[in-house]
């Protein structure tokens, strides 16, 4: 017998994953393609996307063989801050520019010249790989290019108009991360399009996240071995549906840790004064969330472990707070916040003679620790709750250990490794006028803080290098 469920999508960086929910709530089948990431020039990033379309069929095609389902709705997610310039058709004029693109650096300028007031209002650092910098360095350099294009979509907008073609909107999640979104006026920023000669017709049409936008269209029904006339909604950006589908209260942080770790709160009221000092989103199912991004957590600790000849087992196994140990700054590739930091700018210190080998794995955890305790304290309104933590990064005992004595906050080990595109599905239910599953109940392991021992000395150690 059928059952009854929602298509999620979640389109990634590097990868795609689809997921089947039934109604109950439970994830009936999942499945995950991989496609690449290009540089045709240093310091660029793009792909082409029909791999994310050939990918994301290719996703949904097996998870409908693992279960007999009846799909009544699609909801879609995606990778923050991409640029995808399409014809009035749909189709790419060119390969979709992504959030780790650096190209567009010396377009920050125009930004940065900007009425402070209204710079503020974008409630964003500035980053070149956001779709406004991006956008305006397309502008400039491939202006025939530009001349042919009849919108600007994000990633996960473009993957919906291969299921609904002709809707070529966006969502406010993802508007707000393009540097081109006035947070305080919610609209898009009439200053910044006349600072940076980005052509305002290129702009789409902003929608709530759980809105319908069109329903399957019969031929490309037929593609993705869907029903037609199934509702599609607008979808989100990725890391306000992991919120939706992790059921994160206001207030309660969230920290993932992967190839980067995110440090996101959920439910602030955005301000518009001060120096940023973390990204202000709007979420999918209205209101805010603060979010700072760590763009170097396992990516940093993968590549001490080649440097240094060791293995995982090594990195943790050899680990003693008690020994004084050298300080290790893991900007290999630059950050954001809470202050900028160049790429190139990771680097050991404080080393001696009496240095080994496991002192300098030691001083990596400690870092990153140290890099994520500095992303929780620039957050505002921080209520004094236990803190959700996911990843693979999490899953050793030793460096979740190490992550609440450095926070001084009682931890709770989650598994989050569906609610990103559980929260796209979710966001369906809502808009096809279906019954919200209820939430699973939060399962996790506690990790109480213990003595900081040395560590908070070396964590003021660690801000007078980064800070100086």
């Amino acid at each position: 017998m059928s059952r009854r469920c929602v298509l999620g999508l979640d389109l990634g960086t590097s990868g795609v994953k689809a997921v089947l929910v039934a109604t109950d709530g439970s994830v009936l089948a999942r499945a995950d393609r991989g496609y690449a990431v290009a540089s045709p020039h240093p310091r660029w990033a793009e792909t082409d996307p029909a791999q994310w379309e050939a990918a994301a069929r290719d996703a949904v095609a097996s998870v409908l063989a693992d279960v007999d389902a009846d799909v009544v709705a699609i909801g879609l997610d995606g990778q923050m801050h991409g640029t995808v310039l399409v014809d009035a058709s749909g189709e790419p004029v060119r390969p979709a520019v992504l959030w780790p693109d650096g190209r567009a650096g010396d377009e920050l300028a125009r930004w940065q010249a900007l009425a402070p007031e209204r710079l503020r209002a974008l409630a964003n650092p500035l980053a070149p790989g956001m779709t406004g910098p991006v956008l305006a360095w397309l502008t400039r350099h491939e202006p025939d290019v530009v001349a042919r294009a009849h919108r600007v979509l994000l990633p996960k907008d473009w993957l919906r108009t291969r299921l609904v073609p002709g809707a070529l909107v966006t969502d406010h999640s993802d508007a707000s991360a393009t540097l081109l979104w006035d947070l305080e006026r919610d609209e898009w920023s009439r200053d910044v399009l006349a600072a940076t000669g980005i052509r305002a017709d290129l702009l789409p049409e902003v929608v709530p996240s759980d809105e319908v936008v069109g329903t399957l269209d019969a031929t490309e029904a037929a593609a993705w071995g869907l029903p037609a006339g199934i509702p599609v909604v607008a979808g989100c950006a990725d890391a306000a549906a992991t919120l939706v589908g992790s059921s994160s209260a206001p207030g309660r942080l969230v920290v993932t840790v992967g190839s980067g770790a995110q440090v996101v709160l959920p439910g602030i009221t955005p301000t518009f004064d001060g120096p940023i000092t973390h990204h202000t989103y709007r979420a999918a199912t209205g209101g805010a969330y603060a979010m700072v991004a760590v763009m170097n957590a396992g990516i940093a600790l993968t590549r001490v472990v080649s440097l240094l000849g060791g293995s995982w087992d090594d990195l943790y196994h050899d680990y003693d707070r008690q020994r004084p140990v050298p300080g290790f700054v893991p900007f290999l590739s630059g950050e954001r916040l809470p202050t900028a930091a160049a790429p190139n700018s990771g680097r050991w210190f404080g080393l001696g003679l009496e240095t080994e080998r496991a002192d300098l794995f030691a001083a990596a955890l400690e870092g990153l620790c140290f890099t994520i305790r500095r992303g929780v304290e620039s957050m505002p309104e921080l209520a004094d709750t236990a803190i959700d933590v996911a990843g693979g990064g999490t899953r050793s005992p030793v460096f979740a250990q190490l992550l609440a004595d450095v926070l001084g906050r009682e931890l709770c080990r989650v598994d989050l490794e569906d609610a990103t595109a559980v929260g796209a599905a979710l966001l369906a239910f809502r808009g096809a006028g279906l019954d919200l599953p209820e939430p699973p109940p939060r399962r996790g392991v506690g990790v109480r803080p213990g003595d900081s021992g040395p560590l908070e000395q070396r964590y003021a150690r660690f801000l007078d290098e980064v800070d100086r």
